[in-house]
């Protein structure tokens, strides 16, 4: 039945966009209220907190919807049978869940696949509130350095420029590409390499959104990024490129429903090197559960993607225990990024077990992807935060110094400055 449906039907897009800007006006409101007296530079840099927060629930909720089986509870794009909610397609969800009782479509499917579907509109409100705000505030703070110069040249005092519009702009761009790949999950039926570039280009949004926090924190509070030496600028590098292969290589594995392909661990089902059929499972054009002649896929070739994830993960974990480590002798926010950063690496290793241990429960694999998604905005806090040290500093700038190191200073200094006195 589900072949009669046309796979795009854009009556029911206003009313859609009608919801999600129902469903942002709450946090606008609620932002707007607690940070208005702080000016509008507080004001957007609240908002795309708030948006960050809602987009990290909006990607686990989006694996939720996928680990339900739920990604094609409404068989076409945007509404769910032509409607704006499953309330409206009650006859045609009845009539396909009567047909194929434990099928793709059922009441429950098609519920939990439009409230992310809502969701993911709100968060794209949210963002163009974001555009709209940066822009007004960029061209506002413009305006009045112009008049200023104008009128007193010479007495202008420095002020801070507010975060380029064009970062909120490209982020209202990216998450319509979001959608895009969003409508190609459905109308191309849970193809492989759509579903998993959906769900780095999730992650991408995540890492967009936590640059203008972090540049707009920066700009209201006054602050600069912390000067640290080369070696840990390049480890958080290395190990945010890594991460992001990793949730590749990880949405690869739930996208070809290859968790339990390996069902023991250390070793995989009983071998510590099994069988894998590494090009089948890594042909990346091909439709799901089949080999790109149309051929089924063979075992081996999901265990072969599975035991790929396995590896990595290693990899990654040994490289982010040597920035947890690198990060707590630090101070300040960095000490508390690592703290985070150890944390979520442990809740990692602890997810990816027990989804081949306790054979893949829900709550576990959901969490395995908010896991990934948090150390996403930590590495991009981290990296944010930081810049590289001049070869030429001696100290850092903006490095927090106790009050003995600045008594021996001076102690130090006061005789070399009377000596050139005399």
């Amino acid at each position: 039945m589900d072949s009669e449906v046309a796979l795009y039907d854009w009556s029911p897009v206003l009313h859609l966009l009608l919801v999600g800007g129902l469903i942002a006006v709450v946090p606008l409101v609620w932002v707007w209220r607690r940070n208005h007296k702080k000016g509008m530079q507080g004001v957007i840099h609240a908002l795309a907190l708030m948006t960050l927060v809602l987009t990290l629930d909006l990607v686990m909720f989006g694996a939720f919807t996928r680990l339900t089986d739920s990604g094609l509870g409404c068989p076409d794009w945007p509404g769910c049978y032509g409607k704006a909610s499953p309330m409206g397609a009650h006859q045609e969800i009845s009539a396909a869940q009567q047909a194929q009782p434990s099928g793709p479509v059922t009441h429950q499917k098609a519920w939990i696949e439009m409230v992310h579907r809502y969701l993911a509109t709100a968060v794209g409100a949210l963002i163009v509130a974001i555009a709209v705000l940066s822009w007004w505030c960029w061209r506002r703070f413009h305006q009045g350095v112009k008049r200023l110069t104008i009128n007193q040249p010479s007495t202008a005092p420095p002020v801070l420029a507010p975060l380029s519009p064009a970062w909120a702009i490209f982020t209202l761009f990216w998450v319509c590409l979001q959608g895009a790949f969003g409508a190609w999950t459905v109308t191309m039926k849970l193809f492989p390499a759509i579903v998993t570039m959906h769900l780095l280009g999730g992650m991408v949004l995540l890492i967009l959104l936590c640059v203008q926090v972090e540049r707009w924190r920066q700009i209201t509070a006054q602050v600069a990024a912390r000067a640290v030496p080369w070696g840990l600028r390049c480890l958080i590098g290395v190990v945010f490129a890594v991460l992001l292969v990793q949730i590749a290589l990880g949405g690869w594995v739930s996208t070809n429903y290859a968790v339990l392909a390996c069902t023991t661990f250390p070793d995989c089902n009983g071998f510590w090197w099994p069988e894998m059929q590494l090009r089948q499972g890594f042909t990346l054009w091909r439709e799901l559960g089949m080999q790109a002649d149309g051929s089924f896929l063979e075992f081996s070739a999901l265990v072969g993607i599975h035991f790929v994830h396995r590896l990595f993960a290693i990899v990654v974990f040994v490289l982010g225990a040597v920035l947890t480590w690198r990060l707590l002798q630090e101070i300040g926010r960095l000490r508390v990024l690592g703290q985070f950063l150890g944390g979520l690496l442990l809740l990692q290793l602890l997810t990816g077990l027990s989804n081949v241990v306790l054979d893949w429960p829900l709550i576990a694999a959901v969490l395995h992807t908010g896991g990934a998604a948090a150390l996403v905005i930590v590495l991009t806090q981290l990296w944010s935060n930081t810049r590289a040290m001049p070869t030429t500093e001696v100290t850092p700038l903006f490095t927090e110094i106790n009050r003995s190191e600045r008594i021996d200073t001076n102690r130090v200094a006061a005789p070399r400055k009377e000596k050139e006195v005399l």
